[in-house]
Protein backbone atom coordinates (compact mmCIF):
# COMPACT_ATOMS: atom_id res chain seq x y z
CA UNK A 1 0.00 0.00 0.00
CA UNK A 2 2.74 2.32 0.56
CA UNK A 3 3.84 1.85 -2.77
CA UNK A 4 3.63 5.55 -4.82
CA UNK A 5 1.42 4.25 -7.99
CA UNK A 6 -0.96 3.01 -5.37
CA UNK A 7 -1.46 5.84 -3.72
CA UNK A 8 -1.92 8.01 -6.89
CA UNK A 9 -4.37 5.32 -7.49
CA UNK A 10 -5.93 5.51 -3.75
CA UNK A 11 -6.11 9.99 -3.76
CA UNK A 12 -8.30 9.19 -7.09
CA UNK A 13 -10.97 7.58 -4.95
CA UNK A 14 -9.98 9.97 -1.73
CA UNK A 15 -11.06 13.14 -3.90
CA UNK A 16 -14.65 12.14 -4.97
CA UNK A 17 -16.65 13.41 -1.94
CA UNK A 18 -14.56 16.80 -2.06
CA UNK A 19 -15.14 17.08 -5.74
CA UNK A 20 -18.62 16.09 -5.78
CA UNK A 21 -19.20 18.65 -3.10
CA UNK A 22 -17.55 21.45 -4.53
CA UNK A 23 -19.65 20.63 -7.95
CA UNK A 24 -22.83 20.42 -5.50
CA UNK A 25 -22.29 23.80 -4.13
CA UNK A 26 -21.46 25.35 -7.31
CA UNK A 27 -20.29 28.79 -7.01
CA UNK A 28 -17.89 30.28 -10.15
CA UNK A 29 -15.22 29.89 -7.79
CA UNK A 30 -16.01 26.13 -6.47
CA UNK A 31 -16.12 25.36 -10.26
CA UNK A 32 -12.57 26.24 -10.75
CA UNK A 33 -11.71 24.66 -8.01
CA UNK A 34 -13.49 21.26 -8.87
CA UNK A 35 -11.78 21.45 -12.21
CA UNK A 36 -8.13 21.93 -10.89
CA UNK A 37 -9.35 18.66 -8.54
CA UNK A 38 -10.79 16.75 -11.32
CA UNK A 39 -7.77 17.32 -13.71
CA UNK A 40 -5.03 16.48 -10.90
CA UNK A 41 -6.85 13.16 -10.41
CA UNK A 42 -6.82 12.59 -14.27
CA UNK A 43 -3.18 12.65 -14.32
CA UNK A 44 -2.88 10.41 -11.82
CA UNK A 45 -4.87 7.96 -13.83
CA UNK A 46 -1.85 7.95 -16.35
CA UNK A 47 0.68 8.68 -13.54
CA UNK A 48 -0.09 5.41 -11.48
CA UNK A 49 0.12 3.18 -14.49
CA UNK A 50 3.48 4.48 -15.61
CA UNK A 51 5.18 4.41 -12.48
CA UNK A 52 4.15 0.94 -11.52
CA UNK A 53 5.60 0.20 -15.35
CA UNK A 54 8.90 2.07 -14.43
CA UNK A 55 9.31 1.54 -11.21
CA UNK A 56 8.60 -2.09 -11.49
CA UNK A 57 6.08 -2.03 -8.64
CA UNK A 58 3.08 -3.31 -10.11
CA UNK A 59 0.92 -4.87 -7.83
CA UNK A 60 -2.69 -7.00 -7.38
CA UNK A 61 -3.65 -4.51 -5.12
CA UNK A 62 -3.13 -1.39 -8.05
CA UNK A 63 -4.92 -3.61 -10.58
CA UNK A 64 -7.99 -4.12 -8.24
CA UNK A 65 -7.97 -0.38 -7.45
CA UNK A 66 -7.13 1.14 -10.79
CA UNK A 67 -10.12 0.72 -12.26
CA UNK A 68 -12.50 0.78 -9.46
CA UNK A 69 -11.00 4.76 -8.74
CA UNK A 70 -11.71 5.20 -12.30
CA UNK A 71 -15.56 3.96 -12.51
CA UNK A 72 -16.22 5.93 -9.32
CA UNK A 73 -14.35 9.30 -11.04
CA UNK A 74 -16.44 9.24 -13.79
CA UNK A 75 -19.78 8.09 -12.11
CA UNK A 76 -19.63 10.23 -9.62
CA UNK A 77 -19.25 13.58 -11.86
CA UNK A 78 -21.96 11.89 -14.18
CA UNK A 79 -24.63 11.35 -11.44
CA UNK A 80 -23.73 14.86 -9.90
CA UNK A 81 -23.56 16.75 -13.01
CA UNK A 82 -26.89 15.14 -14.70
CA UNK A 83 -28.75 16.28 -10.65
CA UNK A 84 -27.75 19.94 -10.53
CA UNK A 85 -28.46 20.38 -14.11
CA UNK A 86 -25.29 21.08 -15.76
CA UNK A 87 -25.58 17.90 -17.77
CA UNK A 88 -29.62 18.18 -19.32
CA UNK A 89 -31.91 17.62 -22.28
CA UNK A 90 -30.60 15.00 -24.82
CA UNK A 91 -27.27 15.34 -23.44
CA UNK A 92 -28.25 13.04 -20.27
CA UNK A 93 -28.32 10.11 -23.06
CA UNK A 94 -24.84 9.69 -23.67
CA UNK A 95 -24.26 10.08 -19.94
CA UNK A 96 -26.45 7.34 -19.30
CA UNK A 97 -24.72 5.05 -22.16
CA UNK A 98 -21.34 5.58 -20.33
CA UNK A 99 -22.80 4.16 -16.97
CA UNK A 100 -24.52 1.51 -18.15
CA UNK A 101 -21.28 0.34 -19.79
CA UNK A 102 -18.98 0.58 -17.67
CA UNK A 103 -21.69 -1.77 -15.10
CA UNK A 104 -21.60 -4.39 -18.43
CA UNK A 105 -17.62 -4.38 -18.19
CA UNK A 106 -17.47 -4.83 -14.47
CA UNK A 107 -20.00 -7.65 -14.71
CA UNK A 108 -17.95 -9.51 -17.59
CA UNK A 109 -14.53 -8.89 -15.69
CA UNK A 110 -15.85 -10.42 -12.63
CA UNK A 111 -17.49 -13.22 -14.68
CA UNK A 112 -14.07 -13.52 -16.75
CA UNK A 113 -12.06 -13.32 -13.66
CA UNK A 114 -13.59 -16.38 -12.04
CA UNK A 115 -12.73 -18.33 -15.18
CA UNK A 116 -9.23 -17.24 -14.76
CA UNK A 117 -9.88 -14.99 -18.21
CA UNK A 118 -8.43 -11.23 -18.87
CA UNK A 119 -10.19 -8.98 -20.61
CA UNK A 120 -7.61 -6.86 -21.75
CA UNK A 121 -8.32 -2.50 -22.13
CA UNK A 122 -8.77 -1.63 -25.82
CA UNK A 123 -6.94 0.88 -27.40
CA UNK A 124 -10.74 2.64 -28.47
CA UNK A 125 -11.62 2.12 -24.91
CA UNK A 126 -8.32 4.54 -23.84
CA UNK A 127 -9.96 6.74 -26.74
CA UNK A 128 -13.16 7.06 -24.92
CA UNK A 129 -11.58 7.37 -21.05
CA UNK A 130 -9.66 10.67 -23.11
CA UNK A 131 -12.75 11.90 -24.73
CA UNK A 132 -14.57 11.25 -21.19
CA UNK A 133 -11.98 13.25 -19.20
CA UNK A 134 -12.03 16.19 -21.57
CA UNK A 135 -15.92 16.21 -21.70
CA UNK A 136 -16.43 16.24 -17.75
CA UNK A 137 -13.86 18.77 -17.03
CA UNK A 138 -15.57 21.41 -19.63
CA UNK A 139 -18.84 20.37 -18.03
CA UNK A 140 -17.94 20.88 -14.83
CA UNK A 141 -17.05 24.78 -15.33
CA UNK A 142 -20.02 24.93 -17.26
CA UNK A 143 -20.94 28.75 -17.89
CA UNK A 144 -18.38 29.97 -15.10
CA UNK A 145 -15.72 29.77 -18.20
CA UNK A 146 -14.74 33.11 -19.90
CA UNK A 147 -17.67 34.10 -22.46
CA UNK A 148 -15.49 33.26 -25.68
CA UNK A 149 -15.14 29.33 -24.39
CA UNK A 150 -18.21 27.51 -25.39
CA UNK A 151 -17.42 24.66 -22.42
CA UNK A 152 -20.71 23.26 -22.11
CA UNK A 153 -20.89 22.73 -25.91
CA UNK A 154 -17.69 21.52 -25.79
CA UNK A 155 -18.35 19.52 -22.98
CA UNK A 156 -21.49 17.79 -24.76
CA UNK A 157 -19.82 17.23 -28.13
CA UNK A 158 -17.27 15.43 -26.01
CA UNK A 159 -19.58 12.98 -24.34
CA UNK A 160 -21.55 11.95 -27.26
CA UNK A 161 -18.20 11.11 -28.76
CA UNK A 162 -17.50 9.15 -25.80
CA UNK A 163 -20.96 7.48 -25.94
CA UNK A 164 -20.12 6.39 -29.39
CA UNK A 165 -16.77 4.91 -28.36
CA UNK A 166 -18.46 3.79 -25.26
CA UNK A 167 -21.44 1.05 -27.70
CA UNK A 168 -18.81 0.27 -29.90
CA UNK A 169 -16.03 -1.14 -26.88
CA UNK A 170 -18.87 -1.90 -24.89
CA UNK A 171 -19.97 -4.40 -28.04
CA UNK A 172 -16.61 -5.68 -28.22
CA UNK A 173 -15.80 -7.00 -24.64
CA UNK A 174 -19.64 -8.66 -24.68
CA UNK A 175 -18.78 -9.94 -27.53
CA UNK A 176 -15.09 -11.35 -26.10
CA UNK A 177 -16.90 -12.79 -22.91
CA UNK A 178 -19.86 -14.47 -24.61
CA UNK A 179 -17.41 -15.94 -26.52
CA UNK A 180 -15.11 -17.51 -23.55
CA UNK A 181 -18.97 -18.32 -21.64
CA UNK A 182 -19.71 -20.24 -24.44
CA UNK A 183 -16.56 -22.25 -25.18
CA UNK A 184 -16.77 -23.65 -20.87
CA UNK A 185 -20.14 -24.06 -22.18
CA UNK A 186 -19.52 -26.45 -24.84
CA UNK A 187 -16.71 -28.11 -22.77
CA UNK A 188 -17.24 -31.51 -21.77
CA UNK A 189 -18.45 -32.34 -17.72
CA UNK A 190 -15.50 -35.01 -17.63
CA UNK A 191 -12.80 -32.14 -18.34
CA UNK A 192 -12.01 -30.25 -14.79
CA UNK A 193 -12.65 -26.64 -14.56
CA UNK A 194 -8.75 -25.71 -15.25
CA UNK A 195 -8.64 -27.29 -19.21
CA UNK A 196 -12.05 -25.58 -19.47
CA UNK A 197 -10.63 -22.21 -18.57
CA UNK A 198 -7.66 -22.71 -20.69
CA UNK A 199 -9.46 -23.68 -23.58
CA UNK A 200 -12.37 -20.72 -22.71
CA UNK A 201 -8.72 -18.42 -23.23
CA UNK A 202 -7.66 -20.26 -26.28
CA UNK A 203 -10.97 -20.26 -28.27
CA UNK A 204 -11.72 -16.59 -27.59
CA UNK A 205 -7.65 -15.59 -28.16
CA UNK A 206 -9.44 -13.47 -30.98
CA UNK A 207 -12.04 -11.68 -29.52
CA UNK A 208 -9.59 -10.49 -26.85
CA UNK A 209 -7.03 -9.28 -29.06
CA UNK A 210 -9.87 -6.99 -30.84
CA UNK A 211 -11.12 -6.23 -27.63
CA UNK A 212 -7.28 -5.60 -26.53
Amino acid sequence: MKRLPNMLTMSRIAVIPALIALIWIGTPTLRWVALGIYSLACVTDYLDGYLARTLNQQSSLGRLFDPIADKLLVSGCLLVLCSFGYITGWSVLPAVIILLREILVSGLREYLAEIRVGLPVSRLAKWKTVLQMFSLGFLIVGTASPAEIPSVMIGEVCLWAAALLTLWTGYDYLRSGLLHANAIDDQPNSQSDESGAASSAEIGADATRDAG
